[in-house]
């Protein structure tokens, strides 16, 4: 590749990353600062408060974001993917001697995935209320056009997604790019006319005010931390875009116009302290606030539309590593593997922020929920990237202090949103235990199964000889287990009610690999057997769109060829009912049936054609 293409190639990542790894943070300056002065625990408006918060939130940003995401925790890469449980799926790996630390990061990675559906809700409320709130500043007759605007451009919003993101998305990167090129400059204009605000750079002015008034501050710091929120998509989204131009972009762009915007909002509090009520806002030009008011919102319907599609991905992570029973996930896109669309993922968000926009009415209410979900996740991947670095073998000199201080500042801006708990910060925990319930129990209920069917299963070798000599007809059947070993329930059944056994005979099992992505070259792993019986494994990563058809069509180059025409699936369906002694609380096992029930067949799910698939049914006490 020539140095003009590695060129074009390196822009066209920055402008993909600008345009949707940094919405959810690019939008915080429009309540961070309004929220720490005049929010639920309001601070006096004099000059040490006001250089104390803006120290503090820029070495913050600094702690957390720049040196914990982008130069630490990006380092941790599972073949090139991000995310809580692309860390937990490398944690795992990397710890496989320790077996007594596998529950711990199990736990710890499936809540850290549950947070996010919280998070996912509440940050398209927050950030699209928070733009529409321009319209106070422009005319307060308009007040009672906040609501009922923002959720129209919610509902627009998710009805959207079912058409994909990659139109919307051409159109992301350069609004993003004029959204932080305006906040940069409309805070170096502000910055010129107090520049004593730059004096808040030097971290001493943090210390005094976290030690003047320790009360006071520790409050303070449940509004701060709205000023880092997003900072874990860098990580998160990293698999799109590269660590490269995602470092590249945050240092050279996006972190400069986030600091000189707060810079710019402090030194407009320092003239004028009158702007509390939205020192965004009152940054530009009145003949300029419809115009930012527009901007806004397109800022802040992007930043939404990435956390949707996160919420997406964690969605079918989940589903592809046994934590959620299947569901419809549709891939949007024919280029790009990412663009994918859950139908009840997106429709469940819907409900659930169109009811936060109802029930919290503003922005600043909103913020009392807000903050503790990022702070749990932030907290988490410190404990994971923790088990990553040890088994790297990182000098203890270094992994200490670091830890250490990571550890400090998490654990501090986690507590002060406890506090809000009662405010607000209920909701996402709320939803964050509800995610975590029915992903464990989804997998300890799958757990059980495969243990019972296993255990009824037979071994292929006496079924082998037990049917040698039986008549056979034409054609090869395919029968799919979730056992890697015995005979599948649906091989028993045809042969205990059709009383038939074909040519040729494929026990296929899917495996889901603790990595991205499986080579085409590693896709399969085919045993012959006796009697014409084949044992077939594909193998999947957790970011992998499993395909049965396109995955046989495989076998031909390794001696198997398909014939589909002359090929039957034959699937087994299990009726799960409460054994006497269940192996789980008896309100979790009803919980587990429940989603099994509604969970979508397995032919539809690994795209085999209906008119190829006989469905057996099978009854299972667990």
């Amino acid at each position: 590749m020539s140095s003009t293409q590695t060129k074009q190639n390196l822009s066209t990542l920055m402008l993909g990353a600008i345009g949707v790894v940094y919405g959810d943070i690019g939008t915080s300056p429009l309540y961070a600062l309004k929220e720490t002065f005049a929010g639920h625990h309001p601070l006096p408006l004099v000059e040490a408060n006001i250089l104390g918060v803006l120290s503090v939130m820029f070495w913050t940003i600094m702690l957390l974001v720049s040196l914990k995401y982008v130069i630490v925790i990006m380092r941790a890469d599972n073949r090139g993917e991000g995310g809580s449980l692309a860390l937990l799926a490398l944690a795992s790996e990397l710890n496989a001697q320790r077996p007594n630390t596998k529950w711990l990061l199990a736990t710890l990675g499936v809540f850290a995935a549950a947070l996010f559906y919280g998070d996912s809700m509440i940050t398209p409320a927050i950030s699209v209320l928070s733009a529409v709130e321009g319209l106070d500043v422009i005319a307060p007759q308009l007040h009672s056009y906040v609501l009922p605007l923002t959720i129209a451009i919610l509902t627009a919003l998710f009805l959207l997604q079912k058409r994909g993101t990659g139109a919307m998305g051409m159109a992301f990167g350069p609004i993003m790019i004029f959204w932080f090129a305006t906040l940069g400059l409309l805070g170096a204009l502000s910055i010129a006319q107090s520049p004593q605000v730059i004096f808040a750079l030097n971290p001493l002015y943090a210390y005094n005010f976290l030690v003047f008034d320790p009360r006071l501050a520790f409050l303070t710091l449940g509004s701060v931390v709205l000023a880092v929120t997003g900072g874990e998509a860098l990580y998160t989204d990293m698999g799109h875009f590269g660590k490269f131009p995602i470092r590249l972009t945050w240092f050279s762009f996006v972190l400069p116009s986030l600091v000189l915007n707060y810079f710019g909002q402090g030194a407009l509090l320092l003239h004028d302290p009158q702007t509390v009520e939205n020192p965004f806002y009152l940054l530009a030009p009145p003949w300029a606030l419809v115009p930012m008011v527009l901007l806004a919102t397109a800022a802040t319907v992007i930043a939404s539309q990435a956390v949707i599609s996160g919420a997406f991905s964690v969605a079918s992570q989940s589903v592809q590593m046994g934590f959620l029973p299947r569901m419809e996930i549709r891939q949007t896109s024919d280029k790009a593997h990412g663009q994918i669309y859950v139908p009840l993922t997106n429709w469940t968000l819907y409900m659930a922020v169109i009811y936060l926009v109802l029930t919290f009415k503003s922005s600043s209410n909103l913020a009392a929920a807000y903050g503790i979900a990022v702070t749990g996740t932030m907290l988490i991947d410190t404990l994971l990237i923790t088990f990553v670095l040890v088994a790297w073998r990182w000098s203890p000199w270094l992994l200490v202090p670091l830890l250490g201080t990571f550890f400090c500042v998490d654990l501090a801006y986690f507590s002060a949103n406890a506090l809000k708990i009662p405010q607000g910060g209920w909701f996402p925990l709320g939803i964050a235990a509800i995610s975590f319930t029915v992903l464990t129990t989804w997998k300890r209920g799958r757990k059980l199964l495969f243990e019972e069917i296993a255990r009824r299963a037979i071994p292929v070798k006496t079924l082998i000889d037990g049917v040698t000599g039986m008549n056979r007809i034409h054609g090869t059947a395919v029968f799919l287990t979730g056992i890697d070993e015995g005979a599948p329930a649906a091989l028993l059944h045809n042969l205990k009610h059709n009383q038939v056994l074909h040519e040729r005979n494929i026990l296929l099992t899917i495996i889901i690999e603790d990595k991205p992505y499986v080579t085409r070259g590693n896709r399969l792993l085919i045993d012959k057997l006796e009697n014409n019986f084949y044992r077939v494994r594909i193998f999947y990563g957790f970011m992998d769109t499993p395909d049965v058809p396109a995955a046989l069509e495989l076998c031909g180059k390794l001696g198997l060829p398909f014939d589909m025409m002359a090929t039957s699936f034959f699937t087994s369906r299990a009726l799960i009912v409460s054994a006497p002694n269940p192996g789980m609380m008896k309100w979790r096992e009803r919980l587990f049936i429940i989603l099994s029930r509604n969970a979508m067949n397995a032919a539809d799910f690994f795209r085999i054609p209906t008119n190829r698939v006989i469905e057996m049914g099978t009854r299972i006490e667990i």
